[in-house]
């Protein structure tokens, strides 16, 4: 698809703008400089043809001199891989010599290049774009990102500039699923994604709480495509520095719901902490399809000193189980972001959640397995009335993604008879009979009245 990279120094608005052009909120927008780290990318439909619009961070960012390098790198790949440069400026700021360094920085890519001027909100403001014409672009547009003044023209002067957008084949392509990679800060979440994508995308450095955007990008793995959502590291509430990272941890939780599929990064180094059981918490909460990978296991080998590698695999993976006992659904795979191993076992894992997601279980066979269940252990009395089963069967919610949990619906006398931990039994028999790896059971149940119907977590 054809790209479009947004550059620029800090807090000139180049967030605003990728906001304005993707349609929707996703790069975070505050006043405090070097906000935006990462490159992200969304996709523009505001012309004739869709294109995507990548983010990236301030060149030059001084607030954030720990970032600056990385910053400016990912920027450079952007450019390097755009179709069409958007170099933004801010109009009440007016030039500067940072805006000059860039504009130099920006000639050198070979690419076509629309100055835009931001934070141009009336008419009135117009005389503010004239200074910049002594940078010597061809084409300029001035706008406002805030209000959306001149996004239009905007529009207009890149479908010029871009190449004409490939044909699309024929062939229906899935909607290719989304993955969340979430996790406490400093687990290795950015750098499981470039290993992934075998790309520097996103700012990996050894400060927690690099990562401030929940970034999506696409990846493809073994000729499948899947979107990889990088979200920031979920701290405790009361440890966030600043309202961005308050933000930030929002938009995590967000993306948790939103996502296919959880990947659950936890370091291996430090096992299971309080944190990541809050975390998984929220996966279990939202009842998503979720894999948790234990990271950065090359450390693990090596400081153990033990010949037995593959006993010690299993007692690392038989302790996360233990600590996240209420997520026990969910496989675990052990694996190194930094040394790339394993990494490809981590879609293998998600592609056996994926086909799973697939099955439907015999409503003939489904029902004498709930029988037999019954029958080995009886429901227990409440007010000397039990519960009884007529009828259950497997269901799919209207809109579900391709990795979504199963659904069965059980028809009974009265929902307010069965107590959770039996209900969590009849889930234990459903998976000792079809497995659904890496995927929550929900049951539902519907009383013989009309509309007397309970949703079962």
């Amino acid at each position: 698809m054809r790209n479009v990279a947004i550059v620029g120094r800090p807090n000139v608005g180049k967030s605003a703008l990728f906001n304005r052009l993707a349609g929707r909120k996703i790069s975070i927008v505050h006043d405090q400089p070097g906000v935006t780290r990462d490159r992200i990318g969304a996709i523009c439909r505001l012309g004739r043809a869709p294109f995507e619009v990548t983010d990236t961070g301030g060149i030059g960012s001084e607030p954030d001199p720990d970032f600056a390098e990385s910053t400016r790198e990912g920027a450079f790949i952007a450019m390097e891989c755009a179709d069409a440069i958007l170099f933004v400026v801010d109009s009440i700021d007016g030039m500067t010599p940072l805006d000059s360094e860039i504009a130099g920085l920006v000639r050198g890519s070979a690419r076509p290049i629309v100055l835009v001027v931001n934070k141009v909100d009336t008419e009135g403001h117009e005389s503010r774009a004239f200074e910049f014409s002594r940078f010597g672009f061809e084409h300029a547009c001035s706008v406002s990102a805030a209000h959306g003044r001149g996004i239009g023209d905007l529009i207009e002067v890149l479908e010029a500039l871009l190449p004409a957008p490939e044909e699309e084949s024929g062939d229906a392509d899935d909607e290719p699923p989304k993955l969340a990679l979430v996790g406490r800060p400093n687990v290795g979440k950015s750098s499981l994604v470039n290993a992934i994508l075998e790309d520097k995308r996103s700012t990996v450095s050894e400060i927690a709480g690099t990562t401030r955007d929940t970034i999506d990008v696409e990846a493809i793995r073994e000729g499948r495509r899947y979107v990889l959502c990088d979200t920031a590291g979920i701290r405790h509430r009361s440890r966030h520095n600043t309202s961005v990272e308050v933000f930030s941890v929002m938009r995590s939780e967000k993306t948790i719901r939103r996502a296919d599929l959880n990947i659950l990064v936890i370091d291996a180094t430090t096992g299971v902490t309080t944190q990541d059981k809050k975390i998984a918490g929220l996966i279990q909460d939202a009842q998503k399809p979720a894999v948790i990978v234990l990271n950065k296991w090359d450390l693990i080998e090596k400081g153990s000193g033990r010949d037995d590698l593959k006993e010690l695999l299993n007692e690392h993976v038989e302790k996360v189980h233990r600590a996240l006992f209420f997520l026990d659904y969910a496989p675990v795979v052990v694996l190194s972001a930094l040394t790339g191993e394993n990494v490809r076992r981590l879609f293998t894992m998600v592609e056996k959640v994926r086909e799973h997601a697939r099955r439907r279980a015999g409503t003939g066979e489904l029902n004498r397995v709930i029988r037999t269940a019954m029958e080995r252990q009886a429901p227990p009395i409440r007010g000397n009335r039990r519960f009884k089963l007529l009828y259950i069967t497997q269901a799919k919610e209207s809109g579900a993604s391709s990795i979504a949990p199963p659904l069965f619906v059980m028809f009974v006398n009265n929902p307010l008879l069965l107590p959770d931990s039996y209900m969590n039994y009849l889930k234990a028999r459903i998976r000792d009979t079809w497995e659904f790896p890496g995927l929550p059971i929900l049951l539902r149940m519907r009383g013989r009245e009309a509309g007397d119907s309970t949703p079962v977590d």
